[in-house]
Order: C-alpha cells, then sequence, then structure tokens
C-alpha cells in the first residue's frame, strides 16, 4: 500500500548545528531545553494522537467520508511535518497539529485494517500497538542502560540506511503512479518480509538518535522551543515504526 511510507528526516546530526544558542539573542535569563522538558511535550504528542486515532476509529472509519479524511489527514500531516523540519522554530505551533492529523490518519487506517484482516488475523492492529511500544521501550532501555549508543559511525549507519528507505519507498511511490510500483515490496514472500523486517529495525534504531539529539541538545543549550522539536522527531520515529509494524503483520496474515 502506498500509503505506508518510511523515514525519519526531522533528526540527524546536524539538527541543532543551525541552532543560535547565544544569551545575546536569547536573552541572560532566558529557558533553556532540559530532556524532562521534551519528555513532557512528547507525552503530551501522544495524548493527543491517541485521542485522535480514537476519534478516527470510532467515528471517521464508520463514515462514507473515511478516505477522504485518511488521505487528507495524511497529507496536511505530511506538509505539516516538512513545515517543522525547515522551520525548527515553528515546532511549538505546529506540533500538536502534526499529532493531531497523523491520529486521525492512524486511527482510520487501522480500523480499515483491523476490519479486512479480521478473519485472517483478528485484532491486528493492537498487536501492532504492542509491538510498537514494546519496541520503543526496548530501543529506550538499551539507549539508557549505554546498550547502544549514538556513536559516529552508528549515527551515519543508521541515517544512511533510513536515506535509502526513504528513497526506495519514493521510487516505489513514483512507480505506482506509472501503474507498477515495486513487486517484492508489497507481497508477502519471504524476500518482502524480510526488507520490512529490515526496515522495522532501522525504524527502531532512529530511537536511539532521537534520544541522543535530545539530550545534545539539552547539553548545548538549545532554546526551550527545541523540547517541542525533540517531542515532534520522536512523534515520527513511532508513527514510522507503528505503520511498518502493520505492514509486517498485514504480510504475514496474508501468508496464512
Amino acid at each position: 500500500m502506498s500509503i505506508f511510507k518510511g523515514g525519519n528526516p526531522a533528526l540527524n546530526e546536524k539538527t541543532f548545528d543551525n541552532a543560535t544558542f547565544s544569551n545575546e539573542l536569547e536573552g541572560l535569563n532566558s529557558e533553556r531545553m532540559t530532556v524532562r522538558g521534551a519528555a513532557g511535550k512528547f507525552g503530551a504528542m501522544m495524548i493527543m494522537l491517541l485521542l485522535a486515532a480514537a476519534f478516527g476509529w470510532l467515528r471517521i472509519a464508520q463514515s462514507p467520508d473515511a478516505t477522504i479524511w485518511m488521505f487528507g489527514s495524511m497529507i496536511v500531516g505530511t506538509i505539516l511535518a516538512f513545515v517543522i523540519i525547515f522551520k525548527k522554530e515553528w515546532a511549538p505551533q505546529l506540533a500538536l497539529g502534526y499529532a493531531l492529523c497523523e491520529g486521525i490518519f492512524l486511527g482510520t487506517v487501522s480500523a480499515i485494517v483491523n476490519t479486512l484482516f479480521e478473519a485472517k488475523y483478528p485484532g491486528i492492529a493492537g498487536q501492532a500497538v504492542l509491538l510498537t511500544l514494546g519496541v520503543a521501550v526496548a530501543m529506550f532501555g538499551l539507549y539508557y542502560f549505554r546498550i547502544l549508543k549514538a556513536t559516529p559511525i552508528f549515527t551515519k549507519v543508521v541515517l544512511i540506511a533510513t536515506m535509502g528507505i526513504a528513497i526506495f519507498y519514493l521510487i516505489d511511490l513514483v512507480l505506482h503512479w506509472t501503474g507498477n510500483g515495486v513487486p517484492f515490496l508489497h507481497d508477502s514472500s519471504p524476500l518482502s518480509i524480510g526488507i520490512s523486517l529490515f526496515i522495522v529495525g532501522i525504524a527502531a534504531l532512529n530511537f536511539v538518535l532521537d534520544f541522543a539529539m535530545i539530550e545534545r541538545g539539552a547539553e548545548a543549550g538549545a532554546p526551550k522551543q527545541f523540547e517541542w522539536y525533540g517531542a515532534f522527531a520522536l512523534t515520527v520515529t513511532i508513527v514510522w515504526l507503528y505503520l511498518e509494524m502493520l505492514k509486517l503483520l498485514m504480510k504475514l496474515a496474508n501468508r496464512k
């Protein structure tokens, strides 16, 4: 399905390079970014996303206009994401709007997929949610105890792989417009499942980069507004991981 796109361009090793942290511009007593503050903003975005997802699941998915809502929220959410990425200082104003759009999109998609796979794989969306949360918590634990570290080599490998996935999806999207698409990306062959497992792994590893960049931003004295940007980046990763988990479970269900 072409609606499942991958990649998290929100955080990279240069995320905070162009940010101005000088006292002259920000004020001597201005507040600075903290890890706790970013975690709180992420919590707010997750609440917004879950509430919107519940609305999408319970109300929009049952509507005759479900497709319009689904693609409309996806398009608006994508636009907001790119605006935030290129205008990081706008994150405080737009981050919750992004979470709202993604929640509507995910809730609607999940309800539709759950209905389609009710016979083959009952509760497929719920399983995807649990797996996503489990992986996110596991990655946080691995990072917190420094089992996984965002070393320069690790960062470059994950970023290159993420960019490669994004390009791969873009090529597939262009081919879909011509009526073709990459066949082994959407079927249920062992190769397709293997590719999905690889993409899930890269999406999970993006959490390490997210956590590290938030910590570095706090250590560098980034302005308070960057807490919203860090929360936004984590939300992008968790949305991507959930969609990839859902795709993987769909492929496995189709092999039954």
